[in-house]
C-alpha cells in the first residue's frame, strides 16, 4: 500500500514540480535584460553563423515556451517573446535550440537515433494504452504484452531524449561564452534557465519508466 502511494505521488508530483521549476526560472529571467542587448533571434543567427551553418532559418512562433528546432525543415523556431526580446531567458532558450541545429549539422548520433525512433514512439504513445486496457478487459495477456512493447518504444524515445537535450544545453553554454554573447555574470543565470528546462525532460522520462515498470509487473502477475 505504501509503495502504491509513493508511486502515485511520484507520477503526480514530479511532473508538476518540474514544470513549476522551469516556469518560475523562465519568468524570473525573462524580466532580466541581457548585457549584450541582442534579441533571441540575433543570438541564434550569431551562433549559427559562427558555426558555418547557413542553411538553417530562424523564425518566430506563437505561444510561450513553444521554442523548438525542426530538423526536417531546418528551422529554429522561437516564441515571439524570445525572438524579439533581449532577456537572459531568451538568449538561453535561443542558444539551446541552436544547439540542436549544431547537433543536426554534425550528425550527432543520439539526435539521429531519436529521429529514427519518432514514428515508432508516436505509434506507441497512441496505441499502447488502448492495447493494455483491452488486454485487461478481455483477460488476454498476449494483447497486454503487445501494448507493453508499444509503450516501450515511447519510453525509449523519452530516454534517448535526455542525452540530446543535455548535450544541446552544454553546446549552448559553450557557444554563448566562446562567441562573447554572455557578459558580466550572466553565465550563472543562463545556466539556471537551461538546468530548469532540463528537469522537465528528466521528469517525463522518470514518469514514463515508472509507468512501464508498473505494467510489466502487472503482466507477470497476470501470467502467474
Amino acid at each position: 500500500m505504501i509503495l502504491w502511494i509513493v508511486y502515485i505521488a511520484a507520477l503526480l508530483i514530479i511532473p508538476i514540480w518540474a514544470q513549476s521549476k522551469v516556469k518560475k526560472s523562465y519568468k524570473k529571467y525573462s524580466k532580466v535584460s541581457n548585457s549584450s542587448g541582442m534579441t533571441g533571434a540575433e543570438v541564434a543567427k550569431r551562433i549559427l553563423n559562427e558555426n558555418g551553418i547557413y542553411n538553417v532559418a530562424v523564425e518566430p512562433v506563437k505561444g510561450q515556451l513553444s521554442d523548438h528546432y525542426d530538423p526536417s525543415k531546418k528551422v529554429v523556431r522561437l516564441s515571439e517573446d524570445n525572438y524579439y526580446g533581449t532577456s537572459v531567458a531568451g538568449q538561453a532558450v535561443a542558444s539551446h535550440e541552436v544547439g540542436h541545429a549544431i547537433q543536426d549539422a554534425e550528425e550527432y548520433a543520439f539526435l539521429r537515433f531519436r529521429s529514427s525512433l519518432a514514428p515508432a514512439a508516436n505509434l506507441g504513445s497512441n496505441m499502447s494504452f488502448f492495447l493494455i486496457i483491452a488486454g485487461l478487459l478481455i483477460g488476454m495477456t498476449e494483447l497486454f504484452f503487445v501494448g507493453i512493447v508499444f509503450m516501450s518504444a515511447a519510453v525509449l524515445f523519452q530516454l534517448v531524449t535526455l542525452p540530446v537535450e543535455f548535450n544541446a544545453s552544454n553546446r549552448a553554454m559553450t557557444q554563448i561564452v566562446s562567441t562573447g554573447i554572455i557578459r558580466n555574470n550572466e553565465e550563472k543565470e543562463t545556466k539556471k534557465v537551461l538546468d530548469a528546462a532540463a528537469l522537465t525532460y528528466v521528469a517525463a522520462a522518470l514518469v514514463a519508466v515508472l509507468e512501464l515498470a508498473r505494467f510489466i509487473f502487472m503482466y507477470f502477475a497476470m501470467e502467474n
